[in-house]
């Protein structure tokens, strides 16, 4: 998770070199067209795998909102300190556990509802409107999360009956067809140092989705989510010495509130779930 920290900053930090030079459906048109490239060892469980009406519209709407989640971040991270951007993206889980509720009937006990609260008086540190403006790329950061949240959901409902690797790969397949006459609607030509960025771009997020996921395998939520905190550490030096953007404390504690009901979360639905597989002590221990 250390890892996946670092590489996820890695994407955040080279789409902020990339700038406003390329726009935004074209950036991220090109971070998944050239990532389609490490698809190749997931072709054959693809193409294995029997694609129902079902199992289509899930993958369909899963690719439109993630399509839509991903331009409004390449948009939101040109014009947003890195701190920014990094704080308002730990706003996904809530926006799942919200749909969680709402769309597969899962129960939204006291604990959850106190959790959305507070995640929400952390957005409102960070964005404190009435005593700064809020920008274009903050607006867009909100839906950001609400489109992820909905792709994650979606991934959940999907991943019961499908492999990991048909579920990683068919989102980047739908999501460059999605992209694509977007990208091709507001066409710049990009140089070579461009295209180079934006594969890199597509290394790391690879990277990290392959290091997060042997993390989740290794060792449970409990222990995984909290290490999310460091990509808020990374994100805040790296913008400060990097890219010479200050060290805002209301966005720091605004992403600590929002990264801490996150984890409350996650620790409540672990114990829970500890207490329902695991005997009572008159019940065999076998």
């Amino acid at each position: 998770m250390i890892v996946t920290g670092g590489c996820f900053v890695g994407v955040t930090a080279l789409v902020k070199v990339l700038g406003t030079d390329v726009p935004a459906t074209q950036a991220a048109f090109l971070r998944y067209f050239l990532g389609l490239a490490f698809l190749i060892p997931m072709a054959r469980s693809i193409l294995r795998t029997r694609f129902t009406r079902r199992r289509i519209g899930i993958f369909a709407a899963r690719g439109a909102a993630h399509t839509a989640g991903v331009i409004l971040w390449f948009f939101a991270m040109a014009r947003m300190p890195l701190a920014d951007v990094t704080a308002m993206n730990y706003l996904s889980p809530i926006y799942v556990t919200l749909g969680a509720a709402f769309f597969l009937g899962e129960t939204l006990a006291l604990r959850r509802v106190m959790a959305i609260g507070a995640a929400l008086v952390g957005t409102l540190i960070i964005l404190r409107p009435g005593f700064q403006e809020v920008g274009p790329g903050h607006v867009a950061m909100l839906f950001v999360a609400m489109f992820f949240g909905a792709s994650y959901l979606l991934a959940k409902i999907v991943s019961d009956d499908c492999s990991p690797a048909v579920v990683v790969g068919m989102l980047s397949i739908t999501v460059t067809i999605g992209l694509a006459p977007l990208a091709w609607l507001h066409w710049v030509t990009p140089t070579w140092t461009e295209v180079l960025i934006l594969f890199g771009v597509a290394c790391f997020a690879t990277a990290g989705h392959f290091t997060m996921t042997l993390a989740f395998r290794a060792a449970p939520l409990t222990v995984t989510q909290p290490v999310t905190f460091l990509q808020l550490v990374w994100a805040v030096l790296l913008g400060a010495l990097v890219f010479g953007e200050g060290v805002d404390p209301f966005v720091i504690l605004g992403g600590l509130v929002i990264v801490g009901s996150v984890s409350f979360i996650t620790w409540r639905e672990s114990v829970l779930k500890r207490r329902a597989i695991t005997p009572a002590f008159h019940q065999t221990k076998y």
